[in-house]
């Protein structure tokens, strides 16, 4: 051993000798490679049991019908044949359909009077009760009439007076008549009298004109009905001094049967109403209350107006009611619905079964030998919110789809469903739908 070589200090306890690491360090990265892949398998294999549970799932959930896969039917389908869309059908009908013009309108009165007195005094009497029905004629209320008898009296008197003046007048006429004729005065003296009967008979007749007065004014103390109607609340009490042409007057009586409706349609609905007025047409009118869900009363239409408002296009019309049991009260809003025709014997199908796309306005036609949907454009008629009438494209007894359409397409293949035994369902309101009300809950 050389002294000079330095001497390598022992390999610390626990530590490996580096000759024998690398060895140790090479059989590791052997044995790790193993593992890995056994991991990597291990998660493939889950995720093959997981396929395969989910695939019974869905076979088992959407597998088809047994009786329906074996003859290829809307619940099946046979290799290579397209899927039957399930569909609502309904068959072209042929029927009348009424066109009406809806608008609004408002109750008017044919006649609103307010009843005033005629000669002033004090009001001795009051007939009437507030809301009663009167008749045309009917006795109201009485104002004094004792100074009006007084000048009725006194015209009379004084007409007496000036007919006995004319008798003598006349009398002293014929007297001078016949001196004229003996020639025992002078003419002129005749002339005089006969001027002076003239001027009685004048006074004569303005005495018979201030008794007929004074009889007038006694009558008009006596307050009747001037119209039929309703008498409304009682304006003046018995005991006030009136005026004639008081203002407020007593009452203000309403006619109410019949009574009128003023409404308004848009003036492109015109020429069409006065073809059938002018044909000699009674065009029927009912009116709705506010809601629309309840009817008045039904009427006729009676009267056209001759201008249009040009602010908002519309023309107004008036219908008379009979109005019986008074369902209709002057300044009620209504809705208004005028029949204007009735078309014949029209094509006619439910409103869910038009369509409108790229083609314009058509209806999937179903075609019975091959249950295949066809596109067939038509167009439309009126409508009544339930079914539109068809003037061009389909014939009576035809089949069109009403439900399902969205997932059709020219040619597809469908599965029908008759939906006419399916319980119709109701036609949207012209007010749109209505809120649902929310269910109360019992108190605790």
């Amino acid at each position: 051993m050389d002294l000079d070589t330095p001497l390598k200090p022992p390999p610390a306890p626990g530590t490996d000798n580096p000759a024998t690491a690398a060895p140790e360090s090479r059989r590791d990265q052997r044995t790790g490679a193993p593992k890995r892949r056994s991991i990597l398998g291990r998660v493939v294999a889950w995720l093959v049991v997981l396929s395969l549970i989910g695939g019974g799932v869905w076979w088992f959930a959407f597998r088809p019908a047994p009786e329906m896969a074996a003859r290829g039917g809307p619940g099946g389908f046979r290799p290579g044949m397209p899927t039957a869309s399930p569909v609502v059908t309904a068959t072209v009908e042929k029927g009348d359909m009424p066109i009406r013009l809806n608008g609004l309108g408002t109750v008017s009165s044919l006649a609103t009077v307010t009843v005033r007195p005629q000669v002033g005094g004090q009001l001795t009497q009051v007939a009437f009760t507030e809301g009663q029905t009167v008749q045309k004629g009917d006795f109201l209320a009485e104002v004094d009439p004792r100074p009006f008898q007084l000048a009725v009296e006194q015209a009379e008197a004084q007409l007496l007076r000036d007919q006995a003046l004319l008798k003598n007048a006349r009398l002293d006429l014929e007297r001078y008549r016949l001196l004229v004729k003996q020639d025992s005065i002078a003419k002129q003296q005749r002339d005089t009298q006969e001027s002076l009967v003239q001027q009685y008979e004048g006074t004569v007749k303005a005495d018979q004109v201030a008794v007929e007065n004074a009889k007038l004014n006694l009558s008009y103390t006596r307050i009747t009905a001037p119209v039929s109607g309703r008498a409304g609340l009682r304006l003046v009490d018995p005991g006030n001094y009136v005026t004639a042409g008081e203002a407020g007057g007593i009452v203000v009586i309403t006619q109410v049967q019949p009574i009128s409706v003023l409404f308004t349609l848009p003036e492109d609905n015109i020429p069409a109403i006065m073809k059938r007025l002018r044909d000699g047409a009674h065009l029927p009118v009912t009116a709705y209350d506010r809601t629309r869900d309840r009817v008045l009363a039904t009427g006729t239409l009676t009267t056209v107006d001759n201008q249009i408002d040009v602010t908002t296009g519309t023309v107004k019309l008036r219908a008379q009611f009979d109005n019986a049991d008074q369902s209709l009260f002057p300044n009620q809003f209504v809705n208004v619905q005028l029949l204007v025709d009735t078309l014949a014997g029209v094509p006619m199908v439910p409103v869910a079964a038009v369509q409108r796309g790229a083609p314009g306005t058509y209806v999937y036609v179903v075609n019975r030998e091959d249950s295949t949907a066809s596109v067939r454009p038509v167009t439309l008629g009126p409508s009544d919110g339930a079914k539109t009438v068809i003037t061009k494209g389909l014939r009576p007894g035809e089949t069109v789809v009403t439900q399902g359409a969205d997932r059709l397409r020219e040619g597809a293949k469908v599965a029908a469903t008759d939906g006419s035994a399916q319980p119709a369902a109701p036609a949207p309101s012209s007010e749109g739908p209505r809120p649902q009300r929310r269910p109360q809950r019992n108190a605790s």
